[in-house]
């Protein structure tokens, strides 16, 4: 068994092999919080998710870091727009990046730090730059040197003689227009720090270098993230932490986006759909299903039509389960192994759309074995799908899903009754041969939105494609 990843640092796929056998480590860079979280920032969590739980399936222990930046321009730009503290703007909306995470089904990370409670180590790092030449103090600003590091913009393999910095109000005494702030000095009425430069607060770039080293070390395996992020962000993360001493992260992988009319989905377009509205619209499996079977080096253009092909998509899947799981008349737990065929797929740079066919044939050959009312190959096929869906996250009868429903468990009990109640007078129809009556109950509650399907266990009922 070998993983292969995609590697934006070497530019291929490269066979995976971990610093420490047996175990994974993983930084992904988390939720700036200065606003709620749309579905393309979900999908990054959930294409990490993946891969955590493909890690685990074979065996592997995953320490998975996830950061939250709680302090930085656009927390503070908030701030003074809406009058409010700007650490009560990163609360609220850190609880609704974890509320995403968790409706979506993503297990939660090892650690989650926030980047104001690692004052202490970007002290430390900063101290050991500036004793190294890498960094400078200018106006209580602290600046990196990006032409004492030979392999700054490696990664994003430009030419530094092209490069224009990304650069912030306030930020003087460059010696180099190309250099990046570390930490910025403190501003009438922004939240600051004491430091030996002067108060002020971190950089962005500051923030991940000093984490990652302190839960993960001197080295790891995986850095993961947005492509948005390769420059500046993890460019200047890599300058930082390697300028340091630290090996940092051995593979880089980037996730690709949630676009709109072809443009990434961000706030500042004005083009985002919000977790918390669109949990409200549709279930969150469906959710899951349509942001995380795509490859996660795919961008996904989103539209409501292809959330209804992937309510479809899933919903067939969910109908096998739950006919098999009935046919078994108990409990059918997860295959100890998933097919061949979905292993291969998902260890070849976590190939998540041809495992997911795997997943859709070993559905049809179940269908075929419920039509023939062969249990035995039913109830095989249903564990088989159980424990590809769990890798994905997807398992309908994971307790995670319980109640997913368009609304609610209570609500479904009671929909479930009334058309029972309908489903009886049919029966009774096709009992005494009103065949009529029969078609117009069924063409009725198929109107109404239902999909009623007749079996060798009587006639079940689900709720149709929108």
């Amino acid at each position: 068994m070998t993983i292969r990843l995609y590697d934006t640092s070497a530019r291929q796929i490269r066979d995976f092999t971990p610093l420490q056998p047996g175990c994974v480590s993983i930084y992904l860079c988390g939720a700036t919080v200065q606003a709620a979280p749309h579905i393309g920032h979900i999908r990054s969590g959930l294409n990490f998710d993946i891969m955590r739980r493909w890690f685990e399936y074979r065996g592997l222990e995953v320490t998975f870091i996830r950061n939250v930046t709680d302090i930085d321009d656009k927390i503070i730009a908030k701030s003074a727009e809406q009058n409010r503290p700007w650490w009560s703007i990163g609360y609220d909306n850190e609880r609704a990046f974890t509320d995403g995470y968790r409706a979506l089904g993503c297990l939660p990370p090892t650690y989650e730090p926030r980047a104001t409670g690692h004052i202490t180590e970007m002290v430390e790092m900063m101290r050991g730059l500036i004793e190294r030449g890498h960094a400078y103090e200018a106006d209580g600003n602290v600046y990196f040197a990006v032409t004492s590091f030979p392999e700054y913009l490696k990664l994003s393999n430009q030419e530094l003689d092209n490069l224009l910095q990304p650069s912030a109000e306030g930020e003087t005494g460059k010696r180099d227009p190309r250099d990046f702030a570390m930490w910025k000095a403190a501003k009438p009425g922004e939240p600051s720090w004491e430091t030996p430069w002067g108060r002020g607060r971190p950089g962005w770039h500051l923030e991940c270098s000093a984490m990652a080293h302190k839960y993960l070390g001197t080295a790891f395996d995986i850095h993961g993230g947005g492509l948005d992020l390769i420059f500046p962000h993890h460019e200047n993360e890599i300058a930082q932490a390697k300028a340091y001493g630290d090996e940092f992260a051995r593979y880089w992988v980037h996730n690709a986006w949630v676009t709109m009319s072809g443009e990434k989905m961000s706030k500042s377009l004005g083009n985002s759909v919000l977790v918390s509205e669109m949990v409200k619209r549709w279930r969150p499996i469906v959710l899951r299903y349509y942001l995380g079977t795509p490859h996660y080096r795919s961008m996904i253009e989103y539209s409501e039509e292809a959330l209804r092909e992937a309510e479809s998509a899933f919903a067939r899947i969910e109908g096998f389960v739950q006919r098999a799981a009935e046919l078994a008349g108990r409990p059918v737990e997860p295959s100890a192994e998933v097919p061949p065929a979905f292993a291969e797929a998902m260890d070849d740079d976590l190939g998540v759309p041809q495992a997911l066919a795997v997943v859709h044939t070993t559905v049809r050959q179940g269908n075929s074995a419920l039509a023939a009312d062969d249990k035995d190959a039913a109830v095989a096929r249903l564990a088989e799908v159980r424990a590809m869906l769990g890798v994905l996250g997807l398992d309908p009868m994971d307790p995670h899903w319980a109640g997913d429903t368009d609304s609610g468990e209570d609500l479904h009990g009671v929909v479930d009754s009334l058309v029972r109640l309908v489903l009886d007078q049919r029966e009774a129809a096709r009992a005494r041969k009103d065949w009529p009556t029969a078609d117009a109950i069924r063409d009725r509650l198929g109107q109404a939105g239902l999909v009623i399907e007749d079996s060798a266990q009587g006639p079940r009922w689900s709720l149709g494609p929108r």
